[in-house]
């Protein structure tokens, strides 16, 4: 039987890695599937990794439209992803998306996986107007919606668990006099709802997309495990660690003090205002706009990581008790 083949961008990236992984190791997949795993630069440990495990390694650059092309000749499915973050230009990144999608549409592939978000000035009736990095994804997702001849499926990945322990946003904080343990956000603990997401479990909702391609295309999968507040968020890190969070504790940073703690770390003002808006967003108009896990959840066949199963394995708190 020939494999169909699959093309994933940002193969050695978060999203795209667990996207590749899942492919080379499930054994469903793995009978029926060929890896194309795309990457900058070829060279580097990571891609070589993946080569060893059996992909196809090639080069593209998201710029470069005729990359893309050779990138997705032949394949059936592409799973594309971009990084906002990387230059912080919604235009780039939407030319990038758009460039992405052009090239899966001229070759003829029959399954196209986004990795989108909502559009929050939209949601928020321009309330929150400085989302880029959702706006712009979600922007290449109306784009390639239009695209009739291109079959589409759009992952909506979650807030990141690894925001918490990560030290990018400050969002945990631990007094080394009192041994003490704050989660320091600017939203509400009790009325703020996130739906967290392990970006390791990225694969296992690509996996249900493929799977189930007549039932997804054109619909959106929320890529979340669970909804909780910021108390739950607390309350997590206190069961699965009895002693650091003994007296762990929420506490509602006021927006100018979060605004001037990212902009003294370094942040340019406009990318202070995203993050914070990105924060708001959680306590008013919701990640997802309100909507429920279940129809996702319902596809999906493998386990998805929890938060607490998340905390204990993350390396950052290793050494927590």
């Amino acid at each position: 039987m020939t494999k169909k083949t699959i093309t994933i961008f940002g193969a050695t990236g978060l999203q795209g890695g667990s996207v590749a992984a899942i492919f080379l190791d499930d054994p469903k997949l793995n009978a029926n599937w060929t890896v194309r795993a795309v990457t900058r630069d070829v060279t580097k440990e990571s891609a070589k990794q993946l080569a060893d495990q059996g992909a196809q390694v090639v080069a593209a650059d998201l710029n470069d439209k005729s990359s893309l092309r050779k990138a997705v000749d032949g394949a059936y499915a592409v799973f594309a992803v971009t990084n906002y973050w990387e230059k912080m230009d919604k235009d780039v990144e939407v030319q990038q998306g758009k460039n992405l999608v052009d090239a899966a549409a001229e070759a003829g592939v029959q399954h196209f996986i986004w990795s989108s978000v909502l559009n929050i000035n939209k949601l928020s009736k321009g309330k929150l107007p400085h989302l880029y990095h959702f706006d712009s994804k979600a922007e290449v997702e109306e784009y390639a919606r239009s695209v009739a001849s291109l079959p589409s499926t759009f992952f909506l990945p979650g807030f990141y668990m690894s925001n918490f322990p990560g030290p990018a946003l400050g969002l945990t904080h631990h007094d080394d006099n009192t041994g003490k343990w704050t989660f320091a956000l600017p939203t509400p603990a009790s009325s703020s709802i996130f739906p967290l997401f392990d970006t390791a479990d990225t694969g296992k909702f690509v996996k249900a997309a493929v799977l189930h391609r007549e039932e997804t295309l054109g619909k959106r999968l929320l890529g979340a495990t669970e909804y909780l507040t910021g108390d739950q968020v607390v309350e997590g890190f206190k069961k699965m660690f009895p002693e650091a969070g003994a007296t762990a504790s929420y506490y509602q940073v006021p927006e100018d003090v979060y605004l001037d703690n990212l902009k003294g770390a370094g942040m340019p003002d406009y990318v202070a205002q995203e993050l914070l808006e990105n924060f708001l967003l959680l306590g008013t108009f919701g990640y997802y706009g309100g909507e429920s896990l279940d129809w996702t959840h319902s596809l999906v066949e493998d386990k998805l990581t929890t938060w607490e199963e998340f905390i204990k394995k993350t390396p950052e708190w290793k050494d927590l008790k």
